[in-house]
């Protein structure tokens, strides 16, 4: 009962919000996992404000004790990346979360990092607290959030692959993201482990959302309602299109799985679902 009413909410939040639209200030790097990219770090650290940069970084995710060595280990790699202050915020209690001392670190970062693993647990962790808060106010002052693998689908407003059973399930027992990007649902590592087809089973539930599959090494830059794409594979658009060679255009579905890819350097309107060609 109590799920039945949680997805009837989800989907009038969805039917109402149909646009998908990014962050009115700052930027956002969305990573498809096994990011190994130097220029796509460098550009989250040029967006950070480079040698004034203060990144903080969420691990989360990862389901490990974050220990002060593994914290100290978090920090000499994105010191070697070029970030000039780090900082590891860490913790599983939402109370904690939501306390302004634990969260007020957020206000002075320029960036804040998510690492892979499993979504849920930044979701358990994060929603609906002082940090989700505070991520947001440091989007509107211009800064920039990035993450890889788990830390690219907690961006987006659905939570694909949000079962904490198995990374299988498309359609888990957690669905909401942080909603930096709104009415989209994000998957990772898609080309690397054949997923290319799993974000039509998301679609079958909730057909309004832009789909978006990030290969390994590869990621999105969002700035406003459009991203780039930077790294070294694809991202994959579900937007009932797909490129019809013989035509030379994007024609519809027409109710066939079919999806388009964009490789480096090519661009995409989100709420116009559109390739932006110019």
């Amino acid at each position: 009962m109590k799920r039945a009413l949680f997805l009837f909410i989800l989907s009038l939040s969805l039917s109402l919000n149909a646009q998908t639209t990014g962050p009115e200030n700052g930027h956002l790097i969305i990573a498809g996992g096994a990011l190994r990219d130097p220029d796509v770090f460098a550009k989250f650290i040029e967006l950070a404000k480079g040698d004034d940069s203060h990144i903080v970084i969420i691990p989360t995710a990862g389901g490990y004790d974050v220990t002060e060595e593994r914290k100290a280990g978090l920090i000499r790699q994105w010191k070697a990346r070029g970030a000039n202050k780090v900082t590891v915020l860490h913790t599983t209690d939402p109370k904690e979360a939501d306390t302004e001392s634990f969260a007020k670190v957020i206000d002075e970062a320029t960036g804040v990092y998510f690492p892979g693993g499993r979504q849920w647990r930044l979701a358990d962790s994060y929603l609906d607290t002082k940090v989700q808060e505070k991520l947001f106010k440091l989007l509107e002052r211009g800064g920039v959030i990035g993450g890889s693998s788990a830390g690219a689908t907690i961006q987006g407003s659905y939570l694909a692959r949000g079962d904490t059973r198995t990374n299988t399930v498309m359609v888990g027992d957690h669905e909401v993201g942080m909603g930096f990007v709104k009415n989209i649902a994000i998957d990772q590592h898609t080309l690397a482990r054949n997923r290319q087809f799993d974000m039509f089973e998301v679609l079958a539930e909730y057909p309004d959302l832009l789909g978006i599959s990030i290969d390994e090494n590869t990621a999105m830059l969002v700035s406003g309602d459009t991203f780039e794409v930077i790294g070294q594979s694809y991202v994959l658009i579900y937007d009932d299109t797909h490129w019809d060679q013989k035509k030379g255009a994007f024609v519809p579905n027409n109710g066939k799985e079919r999806f388009h890819l964009l490789r480096k350097g090519r661009k995409y309107n989100m709420k116009e679902r559109k390739v932006v060609t110019n």
